[in-house]
């Protein structure tokens, strides 16, 4: 960075925060105070507000390194504004995409997928979102390992493929990249086709070889319920398949998965795309409406039943009536609002509509039996404000999407997570003059299949514990602008649902176990965890593991004989429930195989700091008695042995583990002997073990936040980013954080000084050669760290701490940048 910028910066920092010699992480030049005022308020403020200060700073820098922001060049500036923007001339800019960490991680989630085998993939985000952009970037990294790259990208509108094109065409910086298919176009040659569907229809197809193509993109999946889409895709086998959507549903309400092994590849979270300012926030509250569900009929995978359901809210105007005065009274102003009501049928709509006609209230009524022009006009006259309320039956998708949406009624009772989420979609669109979005969601007395923890974890993630807790304390981690809330009898009956749902003690869990059991399924782990709706941590926790459910259900046959120390071992294997390594799972899975204890001595270097790195794990608890404190891993590995329940525990959880993997992982350096990932999880006895530090299987004790580890002349840092057990506190969340994707911010201990030994090679100024590895983690809560890899360092500024900035030789993935960011904090 230049003098001269380094200056300027200083210099919009100071007057952006009023604070004349603040310093910012990445410059140790400071402005020096001209203004009396600004330095009445560098005495004044700072020492008051400290924690504000650190803030301001880190937020600053984040900004400052975001590529969302590029350095002012006043030639460059003024060829941009001036330009020639002919029409219809497709330019490529001299700025190269920058993607941003949600899109980031979706990419790495399809690249999962794709090193796992799956190369049908269907990428779910929302409008908006960018997704010709991110195909394009998977398509220019595709095809370095693509012997031809074919390429076939097909749309069902042409001003679609156009834009499409032009988008490639950037990302690639290649202004000849591909060729129109459609009705005025044909390619000369079909390298890189961009078609539009009718005109891929209107030819033969049997006469295109089925592999001509590498690599083929759907844009707007959903509409691959067509007859044109579906003997397109039967006759074309392409070496990958990327299908682009809003929406996994199709407009006839079925599902599109069927081309994708039934599973969703990368999908934007709806929480996300809020953060990001791509959707509008809601408002969303919860309100008992008195009616009692318990005796409606249920069916298993259908739910309720639609006739009764229609019968309990038609049998008189009461419950609608009810319904029309928490809309009036909650909606910002029903003099402009437009509002969606998804109701449980026809009949149910038709009658709200009634209600609502009737208090003045402009609405219509439309379902899938509804001509399409009244259906069309329904939703012109909303989106212009004729009417003020559309009343719909399963039409979640296109047939009403109408951007000016503010207000949703949410007047059936699904569990469905997905449609949900699709009915909540259908108001997040971001409108001219609409900032909010207000969703009243209307909450009876249910049977106790009813599953609210379904559609409340597809909105808020997390585990069921967790998501009680959000319902307990009033929902406070939302993002800015957003808010929930349910009245107390809401409140009640949703946390009863969560806790009732499934079983929550371990007697019910082994009847359930015994019953899947008994069924005639085989006691394997993740086939029970599917069928029985029950999360790993409900069978791993407390000293409680897969083979004490088994011998509890009457399974003990399949745990084998009972070991001396199964009880403290089953603890171990549960603190095993953060690996995430494929090298590691796989690598322990394969010597869990074996019959007799492996031979420490005849392991390979890599498996033998994975087998100590697993045994560190294990052998923690056991007390002399057990195991000599001076113990060899051929000691350990034949205590193991000796407990076949502890090797069906370990061997169940990480084939679950394996299945769950989310990230793409890289070694710590190539050809490296040191067995950890970049973008795993490990414990601090386990990151000693895979360095190399001891020789036993007792774990050296480590408290400190850096060690240098000779041997490998290596400086492994831990990086707790909120140090407050996870509340907020402005003094200590914003002394480390992630300044952008590849630049950490990090303070040292208080005693470092730069010319110090310690702070020397900090700076590279001593050993040569030495390397920096980085784990770090939210808050204490967790006991892993995130391997971050190896990092540079950069600069730094002052001393006793230094505060040191570090690039990381791989970008922080997407969601982990989210966590660690002061900008997003």
């Amino acid at each position: 960075m230049s003098t001269t910028r380094l200056h300027a910066k200083s210099w919009l920092f100071e007057r952006a925060s009023g604070f004349s010699t603040a310093y910012i992480g990445s410059s140790n030049l400071t402005h020096s105070a001209q203004h009396a005022g600004l330095e009445w308020n560098v005495r004044v403020s700072g020492p008051r507000n400290p924690g504000v200060l650190e803030k301001i700073r880190a937020v600053f820098e984040s900004y400052w390194a975001s590529p969302d922001f590029r350095e002012y060049n006043p030639e460059e500036f003024g060829r941009e504004v001036h330009a020639d923007r002919t029409p219809w001339v497709m330019q490529i800019s001299p700025l190269a995409v920058e993607l941003r960490p949600f899109q980031e991680r979706l990419l790495e989630q399809i690249a999962l997928a794709r090193q796992e085998g799956l190369h049908r993939n269907l990428l779910v985000s929302a409008t908006g979102t960018g997704k010709t952009v991110m195909a394009a970037v998977d398509y220019a990294r595709l095809r370095r390992s693509l012997p031809r790259h074919r390429l076939l990208f097909v749309a069902h509108r042409e001003e679609i493929l156009t834009q499409s094109m032009a988008t490639f065409r950037h990302v690639l910086r290649e202004p000849g990249f591909g060729a129109l298919w459609n009705g005025r176009n044909r390619p000369d040659t079909f390298e890189h086709v961009f078609a539009s569907i009718q005109s891929l229809h209107s030819e033969r197809l049997e006469l295109l070889p089925p592999d001509h193509f590498d690599c083929i993109i759907i844009d707007e999946f959903h509409h691959a319920a067509a007859p044109t889409y579906q003997a397109l895709l039967a006759h074309l086998q392409p070496v990958e398949l990327l299908g682009l959507t809003a929406t996994p549903e199709r407009a006839d309400g079925q599902s599109i998965l069927e081309w994708f092994e039934d599973r969703i590849a990368a999908e934007l979270r709806l929480w996300d795309a809020i953060d990001q300012q791509l959707l509008t926030p809601f408002q969303y509250f919860g309100l008992h409406d008195g009616m009692d569900l318990s005796r409606i009929p249920w069916r298993r995978g259908a739910g309720y039943d639609v006739d009764e359901l229609t019968r309990l809210y038609t049998a008189s105007d009461v419950w609608a009536e009810f319904v029309l005065k928490e809309f009036t009274e909650r909606v910002p102003d029903p003099a402009t609002v437009r509002a969606l009501g998804f109701c449980v049928s026809v009949r149910h709509a038709e009658a709200m509509a009634r209600i609502f006609n009737r208090a003045g209230v402009a609405c219509a009524a439309v379902s899938a039996q509804t001509p399409a022009a009244t259906r069309q006009q329904a939703l012109r006259d909303l989106a212009g404000g004729a009417i003020r309320v559309l009343f719909s039956v399963d039409l979640f998708n296109e047939g009403v999407d109408v951007p000016a949406v503010d207000a949703l009624m949410l007047l059936r009772p699904t569990e469905s997570s997905t449609l949900f989420i699709q009915q909540l979609g259908r108001g997040l669109r971001k409108g001219e003059n609409k900032t909010v979005c207000t969703v009243l969601d209307f909450v009876g007395t249910h049977r106790r299949e009813f599953r609210f923890d379904l559609r409340l974890r597809a909105l808020l993630g997390g585990t069921r514990k967790e998501l009680e807790e959000n319902v307990e304390r009033g929902f406070p981690y939302l993002p800015a602008g957003c808010h929930m809330e349910l009245d107390a009898k809401s409140q009640r009956i949703v946390l009863e649902s969560i806790r009732s749902a499934l079983p929550s003690h371990w007697k019910a869990k082994v009847t359930e176990l015994h019953a899947f059991l008994e069924a005639g399924h085989r006691a394997e782990l993740s086939r029970f965890l599917f069928h029985s709706g029950l999360e790993l941590a409900d069978v791993f926790f407390d000293g409680k593991t897969w083979s004490a459910l088994c011998r509890d259900a009457g399974a003990g046959d399949v745990a084998g004989v009972a070991g001396p120390y199964d009880e403290i071992l089953r603890k171990a294997v549960v603190r095993l429930m953060h690996v995430d390594d494929t090298l590691r799972i796989d690598t322990t899975l394969g010597l869990l195989k074996s019959e007799c204890a492996p031979v420490f001595g005849e392991l390979g270097a890599l498996e033998q700091r994975l087998v100590r790195m697993l045994l560190v794990q294990l052998c923690q608890s056991l007390e002399k008695s057990m195991l000599p404190v001076d113990a060899t891993p051929d000691d350990a590995l034949a205590l193991l042995w000796r407990h076949p329940a502890i090797r069906l525990d370990l061997s169940a959880l990480f084939e679950v583990l394996r299945s769950r993997i989310g990230h793409l992982h890289y070694p710590i350096t190539p050809d490296s002997p040191i067995p950890l990932r970049v973008h795993a999880q490990y414990t601090r006895s386990e990151i000693l073990a895979a360095f190399g530090v001891g020789e036993g299987v007792r774990p050296e004790a480590w408290r400190e936040g850096v060690r240098w580890i000779e041997a490998e002349q290596t400086d492994v840092f831990l990086v707790t980013f909120d140090k407050t057990g996870g509340r907020f506190s402005p003094s200590t969340r914003y002394k480390d954080y992630a300044i952008s994707r590849d630049l950490l911010h990090w303070e040292s201990q208080s005693t470092t000084s730069e010319n110090s030994p310690t702070g020397r090679r900090y700076q590279g100024r001593s050993h040569p050669g030495a390397r920096v590895v980085l784990f770090a983690r939210l808050n204490d809560d967790s006991r892993a760290f995130w391997c971050l890899g190896t990092a540079r360092y950069v600069r730094h500024t002052g001393e006793r701490p230094m505060a040191i900035i570090w690039r990381l030789d791989h970008p922080l993935p997407g969601d982990l940048f989210q966590k660690f960011a002061a900008a997003v904090a």
